[in-house]
């Protein structure tokens, strides 16, 4: 029988609060009357839709290409003075490009680029952290004038843990902390090491392979803390992590499982019933893999036994995951795995591969990029790609950028997925609201006016916007109220890809708590 054991880690059932509660008022009896203390006050109001702070860039690239200057590298990035030529993926941030640098064993920082030109990047900074370790995953955080914590954060995985970066300044990005966790360290690559992070602020959720998935409280970034620990049961080498809404896809490492947990409540996370399965090719064949994604309603799988290519499968059931489609790469060994649009991106290591998956049951070859080196990243940024290696790279060449579409980006993101579903009844009240997209997203995007929920009263509930990669989040401060229906908007002109191209229309649905 598999089974997810879980262990409480100190600390409260939720995250510190940061928001004081309103003082109540009473009748003569004692009888709570539904007011405040300051009753003349006005109703609060949800922001503009595009009332995020400005860019420090200028976000993804402007310039068109000729079809004979596809899939040929035009550009090179390079970390930092202390890099040594280990590159995994990039993600964007306030207008630009993050580049992550560091190797297995430690050493590593962060640097940033303006693309709008993407054959001749601008490199505008620099890092550097001795407890920072490979990295395969990256989030990112704003929190806005007024709360205790304000500033720009980013997040990785560490030696031993995690840190925490602060980017306030973002010419002159540093660490702010580092978590230890017992138990998470390097020399072993795989058995025991911090593999990636995802943020759901004010919750970060670490994939420590088989020590399993640890859920921190982040509220405050200078001083994180251990929430929960939850290993697996057989052990599943957590290898990647991914959360959208109340939903966890965990991706082993050169495995065959993964896992679909129900997070609601992140100090009990629960394994759905038929949640952790074994993924097979089109063959009926259990095939490892070395990573993963999750996109809308799709987890994505970069095959790593008997070749490589992306493998699809359907998780909007997650008690009944299924197979929709794949691509044999006959002379590949998966690495990573990222979407745009519907088309799929995945290093193969001896090559970058791109992917037609506008129908995921029939997926066909787009093209193929080149760098020297174990070539385990391809990102998508608007119509070009940086292809990154992780080991063997020619001296300062461990990431080059690829154009691999003639036109400038100019769709909006499309949502795929919401977690809760529309009209969803008897949802936890520590819900959060996830919104699966079609493409990355652009993080500073996500904020009150541009991810909307509202209350049974139709006023805005508190709380804080965060994203990943293709996936946004409300998490409200408090509890929502029992037996309550809430309203959820996606605001047409709000959330935006990298080319600040925004959500074209609004998407409204609602759903029902349950009793607790």
């Amino acid at each position: 029988m598999l089974t997810l054991l879980m262990l409480a880690c100190g600390g409260t059932d939720e995250p510190r609060s940061t928001t004081p509660d309103p003082t109540t008022v009473v009748d003569s009896s004692g009888a709570p009357t539904g007011e405040t203390a300051d009753s003349t006050a006005p109703l609060p109001t949800f922001p503009a839709v595009d009332a995020h702070p400005p860019l420090w860039a200028s976000g993804g690239p402007t310039r068109a290409f000729e079809a004979a200057e596809l899939f040929e590298g035009c550009a090179e990035l390079d970390g930092g003075p202390e890099s040594w030529n280990t590159h995994n993926l990039i993600a964007p941030y306030r207008g630009a490009l993050v580049l992550p640098w560091a190797s297995e064993w430690g050493m590593g920082g962060l640097s940033l680029f303006d693309m709008s030109a993407p054959c001749s990047p601008v490199k505008l900074a620099d890092s550097y952290a001795e407890a920072m370790r490979e990295t395969h995953a990256i989030g990112f955080l704003h929190l806005p004038e007024g709360d205790p914590h304000a500033g720009d954060y980013a997040v990785v995985n560490g030696q031993h843990g995690i840190l925490i970066w602060d980017l306030s300044d973002p010419m002159a990005p540093v660490q702010l902390s580092e978590l230890v966790i017992d138990g998470v360290f390097w020399p072993d690559a795989y058995a025991r090491v911090a593999f990636s992070v995802f943020w759901q602020y004010p919750y970060l959720y670490l994939a420590a392979a088989d020590n399993g998935i640890y859920v921190v409280d982040t509220t405050d970034p200078a001083a994180p803390e251990v929430l929960s620990h939850a290993p697996f049961d057989p052990v599943l080498r957590a290898g990647g992590v991914f959360v959208m809404g109340t939903e966890m896809l965990v991706v082993s490492a050169e495995q065959t499982e993964a896992a679909l947990l129900d997070v609601s409540d992140p100090l009990h996370l629960e394994l759905h019933p038929g949640g952790r399965f074994t993924v097979e090719s089109a063959d009926g064949e259990p095939r490892e893999v070395y990573a993963g994604n999750m996109v809308g309603p799709h987890a994505l799988f970069a095959r790593k036994s008997s070749g490589g290519g992306p493998i699809v499968y359907d998780i909007s059931d997650p008690t009944a995951p299924a197979f929709v489609g794949d691509y044999h790469e006959a002379d590949g060994n998966g690495g990573y795995i990222f979407a745009h649009e519907g088309f799929l991106f995945v290093g193969n290591s001896g090559a970058g591969d791109m992917y037609d998956a506008t129908d995921p049951a029939t997926i066909t070859k787009l093209a193929r990029g080149h760098l020297e080196g174990d070539l385990d990243t391809v990102v998508p940024f608007g119509n070009v790609a940086i292809l990154s290696v992780d080991d063997e790279a020619e001296d300062q060449v461990a990431s080059i950028v690829v154009p691999w579409r003639t036109e400038v980006d100019a769709r909006g993101p499309a949502v795929a997925r919401t977690v809760p579903p529309a009209g969803a009844v008897g949802v936890a009240t520590t819900a959060r609201v996830g919104i699966g997209f079609d493409e990355n997203i652009e993080p500073i995007t996500v904020h009150a006016g541009s991810l909307r929920v509202s209350d049974p009263d139709g006023l805005p509930v508190p709380g804080w916007g965060s994203a990943q990669e293709t996936i946004a989040h409300w998490v409200p401060e408090v509890p929502l109220l029992p037996q309550s229906t809430y309203t959820v908007e996606v605001m047409a002109g709000g959330i935006t890809d990298v080319n600040g191209n925004p959500v074209p229309e609004t998407l409204s649905f609602q759903f029902t708590t349950g009793v607790r």
